[in-house]
């Protein structure tokens, strides 16, 4: 049984959330051949202020 942690910046929709699930489910099942019932996905959002990159804050402005 497949199960995905997926870490993303909030502020997505839950529609867009529910687009997503189904898609990494669908393409969990024509790759590995689990079935979807057996595909686990647990969405973390994170702050931008809780991450970052290269030593700045996702929450800091970004050089351009």
């Amino acid at each position: 049984m497949p199960t995905f942690h997926v870490e993303m910046f909030e502020g997505r929709t839950v529609e867009q959330k529910r687009a997503f699930v189904k898609a990494v489910t669908e393409a969990a099942v024509t790759t590995i051949g689990c079935s979807p019932e057996s595909v686990d996905i647990i969405i973390t959002d994170i702050k931008r202020e809780n991450w970052a990159t290269g030593g700045t804050l996702w929450s800091d402005p970004r050089p351009e």
